[in-house]
């Protein structure tokens, strides 16, 4: 008679078993990214949030706040990937996976090239700030397929078109703010950023900004939720099989 392997809530063959520990670390790590860009605008308030963008908080005292919170937000969208891993079953979906996965590198790269290593910055916004939205979108899509998810499909499509439309709202604020700061100086712009914005620049960039870290951290929050009642709604049908068949002698 074999000898019963021990009954385990993890299994590596099963990457559904460690779906739900996945999504609860997702939705830990998103709200402490939330909370730590909350306790910045109290830490420094000399950056207005209506038009200095969260990057610049790393130019004040309180840099490793902000490094913290770009590396929460990437182990939150690393972990919502790691979660989604079972669900999604189209090629569109399992790209959408994958440029989520990007998305969480462009966010922990954040937190190691502040606004002074431009390159880096640079590379880190293009990953995270362009690759979330398309990732939002397509697994909103591919993950609106399944039964289980279909009661959030409307929730999360909402959400990721916020996210994009965010991006789009933060460019066309930063191109007319440019163009204002640009007539108000004589034609050029300023080299490093005024203390105060002069008469008649409308700034709203930084509350663009703001939006696309809030949106993007909405939809990892739904997504991840559903996820979990899913996961054990899906497990409460199936009555436990991996534990049960683990008590199973050969």
């Amino acid at each position: 008679m074999g000898q019963a392997a021990a009954p385990s809530s993890f299994s590596l063959r099963n990457p559904s078993s460690i779906a739900e520990p996945a999504a609860w670390l997702a939705i830990l790590a998103t709200l402490a990214a939330i909370l730590l860009v909350a306790a910045l605008h109290l830490l420094s308030p000399e950056f207005s949030p209506s038009w200095r963008v969260v990057s610049e908080y790393a130019l004040g005292r309180y840099g490793w706040v902000l490094s913290l919170m770009f590396a929460s937000w990437g182990v939150g969208t690393w972990a919502f990937a790691v979660a989604l891993w079972s669900e999604v079953h189209t090629n569109a979906g399992r790209l959408g996976l994958w440029l989520l996965v990007v998305a969480g590198i462009g966010e922990a790269m954040a937190s190691l090239f502040d606004v002074r290593h431009e390159i880096g910055h640079g590379v880190a916004g293009l990953l995270g700030v362009i690759g979330f939205p398309i990732a939002a979108l397509m697994l909103s899509v591919a993950l609106g397929r399944n039964e289980t998810w279909r009661t959030s499909r409307r929730a999360l499509l909402w959400i990721a078109n916020l996210s994009w439309i965010s991006v789009v709202f933060l460019v066309a604020a930063l191109t007319i703010m440019m163009m204002q700061m640009a007539r108000a100086s004589g034609g050029h712009l300023p080299q490093h950023a005024p203390r105060t914005l002069p008469p008649g620049v409308l700034a709203v960039d930084g509350w663009a900004d703001r939006l696309i870290v809030l949106s993007n951290c909405a939809w990892v929050l739904t997504a991840a939720w559903h996820a979990i009642r899913a996961h054990r709604k899906q497990r409460g049908a199936s009555g436990h099989p991996e534990i049960r068949s683990s008590r199973q002698g050969v």
